[in-house]
């Protein structure tokens, strides 16, 4: 595949990425904007908090998109594993530092799971059994998220083997860990919600 459209791919992975589900979602309910209220994250989380579900529901399904659609496309036009895995990064890094919001965005948890998705379709199904498992467990959104992502490559190693596939799993993880900085003192103090 030509370095050019892989270039584009990337760009519009990125572009893509960086349009805020919580953000339009809010906007377009008339709900307060998800970085001033809340917990001023602009993520599926948040917007539960100040919209409820159906709210929530739109965010999380629109995040995932970002992640999803830019693989298939990949996926579609046959590009190898090295070029997907480079094309899904740029979308999770554009939900995290997006161009269109000053660079602040979500932690990228809906978005990484829409990549694993188009990735692999087994791995993402453990993925989200674990989460729920956890929430379920200790009700606790955020651990459920950083226990999940600690698990993601290894689900990757052992449902696809592909080397790119759990490399960028290890990356995407470890950036939702460090995306969860203050969840984690919160768990670590007793204060998370």
């Amino acid at each position: 595949m030509d370095i050019f459209i892989i270039s584009i791919l990337i760009l519009f992975a990125y572009l893509l990425g960086s349009i805020s589900a919580a953000i339009l979602t809010c906007k377009l309910m008339g709900l307060p904007d998800p970085r001033e209220e809340g917990s001023h994250n602009p993520g599926a989380s948040n917007v539960l908090a100040l919209g409820g579900e159906k709210a929530a529901a739109i965010t999380l399904f629109g995040d995932a998109l970002k992640g999803l659609v830019p693989v298939l496309i990949g996926l579609y036009l046959g590009l190898n594993e090295l070029s997907l895995s480079l094309i899904a990064f740029a979308s999770f890094m554009g939900h995290l530092y997006p161009v269109f919001f000053k660079f602040e965005g979500g932690k990228g948890v809906a978005t990484a799971f829409g990549i694993f998705i188009g990735l692999n379709w087994q791995v993402a199904f453990c993925v989200l059994v674990t989460w729920l498992i956890i929430i379920k467990i200790f009700k606790l959104s955020a651990l459920g998220a950083l226990l999940t992502a600690l698990l993601a490559p290894l689900y990757f190693y052992l449902l696809d083997g592909s080397f790119y596939f759990t490399s960028l799993s290890l990356v995407l993880s470890l950036l939702l860990i460090y995306r969860h900085l203050s969840n984690i003192i919160n768990i670590i103090n007793g204060t998370e919600d």
